[in-house]
């Protein structure tokens, strides 16, 4: 995985992507957070196993990190696998676990090349011990690394993400460490997953679902949406181009008015 600095050109409009603020408008988002829908159904429409989806979107995964890479988004955000799939067929699940395994082995290398830091949020408990200690390895490898953060949502879901924040504050009341009266939102943010990472400026969807699908539920508050009919296996640079170009022309108000 070989990343070439260079200025990210966009077929579906005619704005410079870059790091630069113009009347409100950041024009670069500087975390991304994809929903990667619809891997199973794109082999099906294929005549291929559902399998297949699933490697063919682990191929994207690394286009769009490239992608990441070169144009200089700071944080990705992948929902690669959440609570509710282990509701899947049992040989699904089995190859999802070998494929994440394999891409552990595999990229370590690349992410310590290209500086990449290597963050992965959800709960533990189900994961195989040798998929979690492959997980585990390539954080602390990583962990120095300061280009991109990559990071990986496994066995996530948001919902059980506010349950087990609301427990941790819960513990430290108890502990007379803070009263009920000092928590805030940082109060729970700070005891979210995702507690030294930014909170999403662009959510990417793919495969057309109008929906959320209990991902970062408390973290995309204010984030822009961009969906596209297109399932991820067959989603390209140009159309991360056009969704970063789409982010470009908004206004982000957070609430307020928009400025004159």
């Amino acid at each position: 995985m070989a990343f070439f600095r260079r200025k990210a050109k966009s077929k579906a409009a005619s704005v410079e992507i870059k790091a630069t603020e113009n009347n409100s408008r950041t024009t670069l988002p500087k975390h991304v957070a994809i929903i990667m829908d619809g891997n199973g159904r794109w082999a099906q429409a294929q005549g291929l196993p559902r399998v297949e989806g699933h490697r063919r979107g682990a191929e994207t995964v690394q286009r769009i990190l490239e992608a990441c890479g070169r144009i200089g988004i700071e944080y990705l955000t992948l929902y690669c696998f959440s609570n509710e799939n282990w509701k899947r067929p049992q040989a699904e699940l089995d190859f999802l676990m070998r494929l994440l395994k394999q891409y552990l082995i595999q990229e370590r290398p690349s992410l310590m090349k290209n500086n990449i830091r290597l963050q992965i949020i959800g709960r533990r408990d189900g994961l195989p011990a040798d998929v979690l200690e492959e997980m585990d390895r390539s954080v602390e490898t990583t962990a120095g690394n300061q280009s991109l953060t990559l990071c990986l949502a496994i066995n996530y879901g948001a919902r059980q993400e506010m349950v087990d924040a609301v427990r941790a504050i819960a513990n430290d009341i108890a502990d007379g460490q803070m009263t009920i009266d000092s928590i805030d939102e940082k109060t729970i943010s700070d005891r979210l997953y995702t507690a030294d990472i930014p909170d999403p400026d662009l959510l990417i969807r793919t495969s057309g679902e109008m929906r959320i699908s209990n991902f970062l539920l408390w973290q995309i508050s204010y984030s822009e949406l961009w969906v596209t009919a297109k399932a991820w296996p067959e989603f390209t640079d140009d159309d991360f181009e056009a969704a970063l170009a789409e982010y470009a022309s908004r206004q982000r108000r957070f609430g307020g008015l928009a400025k004159s």
